[in-house]
């Protein structure tokens, strides 16, 4: 008997590694703020993905307690090694996207969201393979397709 998957909730790519959509956010995020300030803190947090402190204090915390961050409270966090292997790797994945994108002729700051959504979804394999696509398009460029004219006006 062939047992059926359970659809009742949304799954990602990462989901079977415990790592949610929501907390590569979180991560990728922290990155950032690591590497412009040097520190992150929950207010800095917060502010950058427009969320209330009380929610994003919850998943500091819980980030915490899984390995990805080291916390003080009211000093600030930093991403332990594994929280900084995962914001890489989303990080890579949202740079290779934007280049594929971009080779498509697409603006990437356009299709933001695009990006954004897929990073967070492509296997492993897929993002190998999306990645061979951009590197095949930056050397077979696609045709620049020409901006639509409009008929003279009489």
């Amino acid at each position: 008997m062939r047992e059926t998957p359970d659809l009742s909730r949304k799954r990602s790519a990462h989901d079977r590694a415990g790592v949610t959509e929501s907390m590569e956010d979180y991560l990728e995020c922290i990155f950032d703020l690591e590497s412009s300030k040097g520190y992150a803190c929950v207010s800095d947090v917060a502010e950058s993905l427009q969320l209330n402190r009380a929610s994003t204090s919850i998943m500091v915390k819980r980030l915490g307690k899984l390995g990805f961050l080291r916390y003080e409270p009211y000093r600030g966090f930093a991403l332990t090694p594994e929280g900084r292997r995962v914001a890489e790797r989303i990080r890579k994945r949202h740079a290779m996207l934007a280049d594929l994108f971009h080779q498509m002729g697409l603006d990437h700051r356009e299709h933001l969201s695009d990006i954004e959504g897929i990073e967070h979804h492509l296997s492993e394999r897929a993002f190998r393979r999306f990645a061979e696509l951009a590197g095949h398009l930056r050397l077979h460029p696609l045709p620049r397709r020409r901006a639509a004219t409009r008929p003279a006006k009489p």
